[in-house]
């Protein structure tokens, strides 16, 4: 399927808030807000994005109604999503694709939309933003928030730099697909499983012990997707443990299969959290140390 970016964010435009999924702080909700106000657009949302319903933000119905309407609204230009937490993939059934493949719009969101943000991908054919959330807005730095006003509003495909190091040499180049390592394995063996054929898997996380990220790759690796990717770019794993035990759980994933793995992008669950595309196609070149988007006929 031919991936299509949606009508970049002009100044001015109204972007809807949404909360797909956990509940969040108002404070930090408010703050958010202002930040998206002075980057220039305008933040609507609807006061039941401040419900609760047991650990979510609104019952399931209730989240994939406000989402559905953000997407059929023609005045909303774009989706920024509230925080993660866990919630999104309980909506995914809910969701009209076919609404959402006629009105593509930016939506953007991190952790736990992963969830949502791969499944609009590949069912509507609609690339979509990994990018900061409006709860962390407040606490971003200018390098966070000049990447993701970068990327929605039309400006140059990203090149990611990573700082290392490389755990498997090589070049690879496909559609960047993935997110957070726990929510992706959510999904495995579900009618909403990501499309990894050909793909540059994006993987971060925060809070797993190094068995627990053995333990997740040893189940992608028994779903078959270790057999269909290209690359491999790592992005950050907060309070995961010592870095190079879960470097070395990769370094053994990966051996002997000719899948280049570059660890240290600048994404994730903390900051800088570099904005990218999922769906687009990017060049890994562990080499340069870096991940290059690769304008199609379709993009930009």
């Amino acid at each position: 399927m031919d991936i299509r970016q949606p009508s970049p964010l002009m100044p001015g435009d109204a972007v809807g808030i949404a909360a797909p999924a956990s509940p969040f702080d108002r404070a930090a909700f408010e703050s958010g807000c202002r930040i998206v106000e002075s980057l220039g657009f305008k933040p609507v949302f609807s006061e039941d994005v401040f419900a609760s319903h047991s650990f979510f933000a609104g019952s399931d119905r209730l989240r994939a109604r406000l989402l559905n309407a953000f997407f059929a609204e023609p005045g909303i230009r774009g989706i920024w999503t509230v925080r993660g937490g866990y919630g999104f993939l309980r909506i995914l059934p809910l969701l009209d694709y076919s609404l959402i493949r006629a009105n593509p719009k930016v939506i953007i969101g991190c952790s736990d939309i992963s969830a949502g943000l791969n499944t609009i991908c590949r069912n509507c054919g609609i690339s979509t933003v990994h990018g900061p959330m409006i709860a962390s807005l407040a606490n971003a730095d200018k390098a966070t928030l000049a990447s993701v006003i970068s990327l929605v509003s039309g400006g140059s495909l990203p090149v990611l730099e990573a700082a290392g190091p490389v755990i498997a040499c090589g070049k690879a180049e496909g559609p960047v697909m993935g997110g957070n390592l726990t929510t992706l394995c959510h999904m495995l063996g579900t009618p909403y499983e990501p499309d990894f054929k050909g793909a540059v898997l994006f993987l971060e996380d925060i809070g797993e012990k190094p068995y627990r990220i053995d333990r997740m790759m040893f189940q992608m690796k028994l779903a078959g997707v270790l057999e269909k990717i290209v690359g491999v770019c790592l992005g950050t794993f907060v309070n995961c443990g010592e870095l190079s035990s879960v470097y070395k759980i990769f370094e053994n994933t990966f051996k002997y299969t000719g899948v280049p793995v570059l660890a240290g992008f600048q994404a994730g669950h903390s900051f800088p959290n570099l904005s990218f595309p999922i769906g687009l196609s990017a060049l890994l070149d562990t080499d340069a140390g870096t991940l290059t988007y690769t304008p199609t006929a379709s993009g930009r």
